[in-house]
């Protein structure tokens, strides 16, 4: 093995270990709180299309019936979501570290 192999090795273990770290320390993070954005406003969509889902009396669940062929799988999966979660005040303190 020359000299210039072992630099050459040493430059890829260097950018491999360099680029774990920036995703690690920037991009993850920044994507986890994207998608919990994300799932969020989709859920908000999902509550104030759809509340009598939940119990909640809405007058406009009428016009808002002839959505849910469009968004009949998302229904579904959000409905066991919302279910499952833990409180909204739970997943909000999160964001914050409480």
């Amino acid at each position: 093995m020359t000299v210039a192999d072992r630099i050459e090795r040493f430059r890829a273990v260097l950018e491999e270990w360099a680029r774990g770290l920036y995703h690690g320390m920037i991009t993850h993070p920044a994507y986890e709180k994207i998608e919990k954005e994300a799932e969020d406003t989709e859920d908000e969509f999902m509550l104030a299309c759809f509340p009598d889902a939940f119990g909640i009396p809405s007058p406009v669940s009428y016009y808002t019936a002839e959505l849910l062929p469009y968004l009949e799988d998302e229904f579904e999966a959000w409905e066991r979501r919302l279910w499952d979660r833990e409180s909204l005040i739970e997943r909000k303190g999160q964001q914050y570290h409480f």
